[in-house]
């Protein structure tokens, strides 16, 4: 296999550079207040530009682009801090272009193409997180409607979505897996209550989705009933391709030379500290691993294919690179990795400049991916996964 990119791939690039350079905000992430409009409005872009939906086949509103492409455009937004896409286009939208009934295309797909709905994901339960099958939220049916009643929680986003894709369970017969169904659940519906969930740095990103005899059309369930496991694997392995986050771990790692190359140490750039400069080389070397595996997988789909356990291969070594940019970057600064005043990144901040702007999130940012290695499945499921399916142990 040839990693090296084509004249053509490297053409691309360029032309996904240029239109994020002229449609991405810089530093729209840093007021806290702004990031959802900023995202919102750039995701319209996205839309309009035909990159939200660009791998999608053209029949569906996709552009009909080779993996390859996709990928590009995902590393080009991680380097410039661009959002790339949300739970519609990346997740729920290829499970409906596979597994979902000719109505479903219809009616959600162009919503999704459009940039008019955003999704949320209804998969992890109170007591069922890495062991998915166990979840307990129900779906009776009644007439034409399930009656649905249970809660999600670590549901990203939900604050601001008007669908939900969620896993109920429509049956208690047989394996936990043979008795659950994949529904499409609108935010509005009465009986759904939305809690937030404040993490470790204060930000409102996660929440709680409370569901209280929510009636929801038979139309609305994707696949067979009871089948759902089926259409949640599929879902899963776009998750966990998406976790590698290459693109994003080049930039942090380039930050992170940058920040160490102007700290010093006994008189001396950090950088050049033997032991502080092994472990970011070992680093680099995981992550140009992590690439070629990732190219690898996108070689296999784009013949044909789709991603399957080797997925998991990407999620481990994604979140474990993560974690270690992250730990690599409290050491460079220091006594300076305590401090957190997130709100200094705020518009119109008036408070005391007690903090660099580089480092007066680096705390809530390492509390926060800690979650990286449970969420998409725990890194120890995914190894259980990948000895199973791959080594076949």
């Amino acid at each position: 296999m040839d990693f090296n990119f084509t004249t053509k791939q490297t053409e691309f690039r360029t032309t996904v550079h240029a239109f994020i350079e002229d449609n991405w905000v810089k530093g729209a992430w840093a007021a806290r207040s702004e990031r959802w409009k900023a995202a919102r409005a750039y995701e319209s872009s996205l839309a309009d530009g035909g990159w939200l939906t660009m791998s999608w086949p053209e029949d569906y509103g996709g552009g009909g682009a080779p993996y390859w492409e996709q990928m590009i455009f995902n590393e080009e937004s991680a380097l410039a801090n661009a959002p790339s896409g949300g739970q519609g286009a990346d997740r729920v939208g290829p499970v409906l272009i596979i597994h979902g009934t000719d109505a479903q295309k219809q009616e959600h797909l162009p919503p999704i193409a459009q940039g008019e709905v955003m999704w949320c994901q209804g998969y992890s339960e109170p007591g069922s997180g890495s062991d998915l099958a166990s979840l307990k939220t129900s779906a009776s049916r009644e007439g034409n409607h399930y009656i649905v009643n249970g809660q999600k929680t670590w549901t990203t986003l939900g604050q601001h979505a008007n669908m939900i894709f969620c896993l109920v369970r429509t049956s208690t017969k047989g394996k936990p897996q043979e008795g659950i169904s994949f529904l499409l659940i609108d935010m509005n519906s009465d009986g759904i209550e939305v809690r937030p969930l404040r993490t470790i740095d204060g930000e409102h990103e996660i929440n709680e989705v409370f569901l209280t005899n929510v009636k929801v059309p038979i139309e609305n369930l994707v696949g067979e009933e009871n089948k759902g496991w089926t259409y949640a694997k599929y879902l899963l392995a776009h998750e966990r391709t998406g976790i590698a986050n290459v693109g994003l771990s080049k930039r942090r790692i380039g930050e992170l030379k940058q920040l160490a190359s102007e700290t010093k140490k006994d008189g001396k750039p950090l950088i050049q500290d033997p032991i502080f400069a092994a472990r970011v080389a070992k680093t680099e070397i995981d992550l140009a691993n992590l690439e070629i595996t990732n190219l690898r997988i996108l070689s296999r789909a784009q013949a044909g294919g789709s991603p399957g356990p080797e997925s998991s291969i990407l999620k481990i070594l994604g979140s474990e690179i993560g974690q270690e940019i992250d730990s690599l970057t409290r050491r460079a600064l220091g006594r300076r990795a305590t401090i957190h005043v997130p709100n200094i990144l705020d518009y119109g901040y008036n408070g005391p400049n007690i903090s660099p702007i580089n480092t007066a999130t680096a705390a809530g940012v390492y509390f926060n991916n800690r979650k990286t290695s449970i969420y998409g499945g725990s890194n120890e499921i995914q190894k259980n996964i990948i000895s199973k399916a791959v080594l076949e142990l």
